[in-house]
C-alpha cells in the first residue's frame, strides 16, 4: 500500500471479450489511490477548475447521474480519484479521436485499491491513455504545469498507427449495427465479419469475393477500355504508346487536346489533362511512366466536363462525388506555395491523416501540379502578381455529393462497367458535362474503373449529403437473413464442463456439421485432437472462430478465464452453467464470496443471444436464479424431477432434462419424452450423469432431433482417445 498522495497501477489487463463489465473489450485497472483515499474530490482545491479548464469535453459524460454534467455533478459533490481517472481517460480517448463511453470504478473492500475498467478500441492507445490520464490527474491534484496538446497529438498517433482506418471502420461499425460480429486478423484493416464457416473478410474497399483477375484488369487501363468498348461503354479513343515521340505522334492522330496517364495505374497518379503542346506531351509522357510499373503510358481524348467518381457495390451505384479544379489568386507577395497554404490547405477537410477527406497539397512535391504550373510558366515558387488566377489542379477535389442528381442511364453504365471489369467493388471514374443527363446527349464517357477503390470522400464528402456505404458492403456481404454467425455452445462452470463440451461437440457433429471444441483436454476438431493442451483461453477460442470450416462451436470456459481475458465470443446460442464452486481460488482478483462469484459466472448468461437458451442447473439455487437474467428460453436439468426449480419451471410449461425410474427424459409443455435408459449407456457417461443431462439439454436447444441424441449417446465413448490430427 502507498502512503502517499499517487495513483499507483496494480495490475493492467486487456479484457478481450465479454466480461464482468460489459460485452465489449476493456481495460481493466488496478488502482491504489494511497493518501488519496481520505481526499476525494471536493477536498482538493482547484481539481475541478483545472479538469474543467483542460478537458471541457467532460460536461457530456453522464456518469450514474444519467444527464448532460453528471460526472461534473459527482466531481463538486465528491468522488474519489479512481472514478476521476475513469473519466480523464475515457475524454483524452475521445479527443485523440476514439470514441467511447463505458467506464465503471468500483471497491476491492482494500482500503484504498479500486477496480476500474473503460472501454478501448484498441488496446495501445488504452493503455497510453490511461498512463495519460493518470500523469494528468496527478498534475490537476497537485497544480503543476501539464502539456496536453503534446498528449493529445501523441494519443492520435498512436490511433494512426494502431487503430483501423476510418473507412474499413465504417464497415465494421455497420456490421456491429446488424449484430454481425467482426474479428481483426492484423494489426491493418483486414478484418473478418461473421465467424467460422458464416464469415466474410474485407480488407478496406475490397472483400473475399474481389477476384484477383478483375483487379489485373483494371491495373491494366488499356485492357479495361478495350473490354469496356467492347460491351459497349462509352470510353475515350486512345492508344498505348511506349515513347515520348510515339505519344506525340499519337496525340495528333486522335486531335488535341489530349490526356497522358500511366497505363497500370490508379487514384489519379501520373495523369495529365488537357495537353495541347508537343512540350506538354513529353513532359507528361515521362511523369506518366515515372508513376506506372513501366514505360507504357496511354494517350487518349482529352473529353471536356468535370471529373466523376462513381462507387458501385455489387450490382448498384451507391455514391457519386463529382470533382472541381483548384485555384489560387495571387497577391503580389506570396509564392504559389504561400498561396496555396493560405487559400486551399486552410480548408478542415484537407490534411495528411487517413480521417481527412481531402489531401494537403505541396505544390513543391507533387509532380502532376509541377507539370500543371509549367504549362503556365510558373514553378511552385512563383510569385503571381495581384489578382492573376493560377490553376493548381484540374479536377482534384473529387469529394462534392452528388448521388442524388446522377441520371439512370449513367448508374447502369457504371454498374455494367465494374461488372464487364469483374470488380464486386469499384470506383467508376468517368466525365460529363452534366451527370443529370445520359452520356448519349453529351461528350462523355467512362475513362477508369479502379479495385480498392476510396471511400472516405462519399463518407465523409467535402459538401453534400454522406453516403452509407458500410452498409451498402454489408449489405452486398450478407443477405438480410444472415447474421454471420454460427450455433455457438458456451459451458461455464467447475464440475464435468470439459465432459460436456466433448458430448456436445460429439452430438452436434453427428448432424452433419464440422464442429470445433475448445475444452481443458484440448482443441478439437469434428472430433480429431489437433491441440492435446489446455485450451481453455482466448487465443484458442480465436482459432475456432477465424477457422473457415468450422459451422458450429463449442467453448469450455470458467470463472478464471472470465476474469483474466473474457470470453472468447461475444454471443452464443446456449449459455450452460454447471455451478458457481471455487471463489476460494480466485482471492488474487478480490473474489471472496459466493455473491462475488456469481457476479463472474452471470457473464455466460449475459451474452446468450435473444433467441438463443441458457441451460442451468436445477439443483444449485444460485445457478437457478440467474435464470431472471436471460433474454431468451431456459431448460433446467437436474437429476431428481421433484426438484422445485425444476418442477415450477415444467409445470409452467417450460424445458427440463432429468432422470426417471433409469431412464433420460426431456419434458416439454408437461409431456415426458423417453431418450434412451441408461443401461444402454457406455460406463464412461453413466459416471457422470449432471454432465450427461446438461449436455442432451444444450444439443436440444440447438434443434438436434432427439433421437438422433440418443443414438449418438449410445455410440459415445469419454474412454476412447480421440485420434490426433
Amino acid at each position: 500500500m502507498t502512503k502517499k498522495k499517487a495513483i499507483d497501477f496494480l495490475r493492467v489487463t486487456h479484457l478481450r471479450g465479454p466480461n464482468i463489465w460489459t460485452y465489449r473489450p476493456v481495460i481493466e485497472a488496478w488502482l491504489d489511490i494511497g493518501l488519496l483515499e481520505d481526499f476525494p474530490s471536493n477536498k482538493l482545491p482547484g481539481l475541478y477548475e483545472r479538469l474543467v479548464a483542460w478537458l471541457p469535453g467532460l460536461i457530456e459524460h453522464r456518469c450514474g447521474v444519467g444527464e448532460r454534467g453528471g460526472f461534473l455533478e459527482r466531481l463538486k459533490e465528491g468522488t474519489w480519484s479512481g472514478h476521476v481517472l475513469e473519466h480523464v481517460v475515457l475524454e483524452l480517448q475521445n479527443l485523440a479521436g476514439m470514441r467511447t463511453g463505458f467506464g465503471k470504478t468500483r471497491s476491492t473492500g482494500d482500503i484504498g485499491v479500486y477496480k476500474m475498467a473503460f472501454r478501448t478500441r484498441e488496446e495501445h492507445v488504452g493503455r497510453a491513455a490511461l498512463e495519460a490520464g493518470r500523469a494528468l490527474l496527478m498534475a490537476a491534484i497537485d497544480d503543476t504545469p501539464f502539456d496536453l496538446a503534446a498528449t493529445v497529438a501523441a494519443l492520435k498517433e498512436k490511433v494512426d498507427d494502431h487503430c483501423m482506418g476510418p473507412s474499413t471502420n465504417h464497415i465494421v461499425e455497420a456490421a456491429t449495427e446488424r449484430r454481425i460480429p467482426h474479428l481483426r486478423l492484423t494489426d491493418g484493416n483486414l478484418v473478418q465479419l461473421g465467424h467460422g464457416a458464416a464469415q466474410r473478410r474485407i480488407w478496406t474497399a475490397e472483400t473475399d469475393r474481389t477476384s484477383a483477375i478483375a483487379e489485373s484488369i483494371a491495373s491494366d487501363k488499356d485492357l479495361t477500355k478495350t473490354l469496356l468498348q467492347a460491351c459497349g461503354v462509352p470510353v475515350p479513343e486512345g492508344a498505348l504508346v511506349r515513347s515520348a515521340a510515339e505519344a506525340w505522334e499519337e496525340a495528333q492522330d486522335i486531335g488535341l487536346p489530349v490526356v497522358v496517364k500511366p497505363y497500370d495505374g490508379n487514384h489519379g497518379r501520373g495523369v495529365s489533362l488537357n495537353l495541347m503542346t508537343e512540350a506538354d506531351v513529353v513532359k507528361a509522357y515521362h511523369l506518366a511512366a515515372r508513376k506506372g510499373d513501366s514505360e507504357a503510358v496511354i494517350v487518349e481524348r482529352y473529353i471536356a466536363g468535370d471529373e466523376h467518381r462513381l462507387l458501385v457495390v455489387g450490382s448498384q451505384l451507391v455514391a457519386a462525388a463529382k470533382g472541381e479544379s483548384l485555384w489560387v489568386t495571387g497577391d503580389g507577395v506570396g509564392n504559389i506555395i504561400d498561396l496555396v497554404d493560405s487559400q486551399i490547405n486552410t480548408d478542415p477537410r484537407r490534411g495528411t491523416t487517413e480521417d481527412a477527406p481531402l489531401n494537403a497539397l505541396a505544390p513543391q512535391h507533387g509532380a502532376e501540379i509541377i507539370l500543371e504550373l509549367e504549362r503556365q510558366g510558373l514553378t511552385a515558387y512563383s510569385v503571381p502578381q495581384a489578382g492573376q488566377k493560377v490553376l493548381i489542379q484540374p479536377n482534384g477535389n473529387v469529394a462534392i455529393d452528388v448521388t442524388d442528381k446522377v441520371h439512370p442511364s449513367i448508374a447502369q453504365a457504371a454498374a455494367l462497367a465494374a461488372r464487364v471489369v469483374g470488380l464486386d467493388i469499384a470506383g467508376v471514374d468517368l466525365v460529363a458535362e452534366d451527370i443529370t443527363r445520359p452520356l448519349s446527349e453529351q461528350r462523355g464517357a467512362i475513362i477508369e474503373v479502379n479495385a480498392s477503390p476510396g471511400l472516405l470522400a462519399h463518407i465523409k464528402p467535402a459538401a453534400g449529403e454522406p453516403r452509407p456505404i458500410g452498409a451498402a458492403i454489408v449489405g452486398h456481404l450478407f443477405g438480410q437473413a444472415e447474421s454471420g454467425r454460427i450455433p455457438i455452445v458456451g459451458i461455464t462452470g467447475s464440475r464435468g464442463t470439459a465432459l460436456i463440451a466433448k458430448l456436445v461437440g460429439c452430438l452436434v457433429h453427428l448432424t452433419g456439421k464440422h464442429t470445433g471444441v475448445v475444452s481443458s483436454e484440448g482443441l478439437f476438431l469434428d472430433q480429431r485432437l489437433v491441440t492435446a493442451a489446455n485450451a481453455v483461453n482466448w487465443e484458442a477460442g480465436q482459432r475456432l472462430l477465424i477457422n473457415r470450416t468450422v459451422q458450429a462451436a463449442v467453448f469450455e470456459s470458467n470463472a478464471r478465464m472470465i476474469l483474466a481475458e473474457g470470453l472468447a465470443y461475444d454471443k452464443c446460442s446456449v449459455g450452460v452453467v454447471t455451478d458457481m464452486d471455487g471463489f476460494e481460488q480466485l482471492g488474487e482478483f478480490y473474489i471472496h464470496d459466493a455473491d462475488a462469484m456469481a457476479n463472474v459466472v452471470r457473464t455466460q448468461v449475459d451474452v446468450i443471444a435473444d433467441q438463443g437458451v441458457a441451460v442451468l442447473n436445477a439443483a444449485n439455487a444460485a445457478v437457478a436464479a440467474l435464470s431472471e437474467l436471460c433474454d431468451g428460453e431456459v431448460i433446467f436439468y437436474g437429476l431428481d424431477p421433484a426438484l422445485p426449480v425444476l418442477s415450477a419451471h415444467t409445470g409452467a410449461g417450460g424445458k427440463a432434462v432429468t432422470l426417471h425410474d433409469g431412464k433420460l427424459v426431456v419434458i416439454e409443455g408437461g409431456s415426458d419424452t423417453v431418450i434412451l435408459s441408461l443401461a444402454s449407456l457406455k460406463p464412461g457417461v453413466i459416471e457422470h450423469p449432471d454432465s450427461l443431462l446438461a449436455a442432451v439439454a444444450a444439443t436440444w436447444a440447438l434443434g438436434v432431433p432427439l433421437d438422433l441424441i440418443g443414438a449418438g449417446l449410445r455410440s459415445f465413448d469419454p474412454r476412447a482417445r480421440a485420434p490426433n490430427r
